[in-house]
């Protein structure tokens, strides 16, 4: 399998431009999410358009990510990441609605597998422990500094 699908739908008690704010704020993701990234550079922005160098924790390890990423005004941003260390790349989906609830989070990563060896494991450890971990690295964070 060279390519998997992950996605999630998560609802915030928050409403849309306070959850857009944080996650827009790339500069501020590791003191906001310590534990899904070590460091983001913004290394060129061109309007809303950032290229970014960013040290993501995952598995237990920290992984450098080169990351084009357009934010889309009041909507969420979407993301063309590559990690040439874990061999994968992706197209990253991070879309914003608002519901009577609050703001509905849709998240979609498409992860292409370059490496024949991570093939083999790709659908239980990106496909499970991947979303998990999000979930409770990113999601429930952001629930966390919303929420209170």
């Amino acid at each position: 399998m060279k390519q998997i699908k992950l996605n999630g739908s998560w609802v915030i008690k928050a409403p849309r431009q306070r959850v857009f704010d944080i996650i827009t704020d790339f500069e501020n993701m590791p003191q906001n999410f310590p534990a899904v990234a070590d460091s983001l550079i913004i290394t060129k922005r061109e309007g809303d358009h950032l290229e970014i160098d960013a040290r993501v924790k995952s598995f237990g390890r920290t992984f450098p990510v080169k990351m084009k990423t357009k934010i889309i005004p009041e909507r969420g941003f979407v993301s063309d990441n590559e990690n040439p260390k874990f061999g994968t790349s992706g197209h990253e989906e991070f879309m914003l609605e608002e519901t009577p609830q609050g703001t509905a989070i849709n998240y979609i990563y498409q992860v292409n597998i370059h490496e024949p060896l991570l093939r083999i494991i790709a659908k239980p450890l990106i496909g499970w422990f991947a979303m998990k971990f999000w979930k409770r690295a990113f999601i429930d964070r952001l629930k966390e500094i919303l929420e209170k």
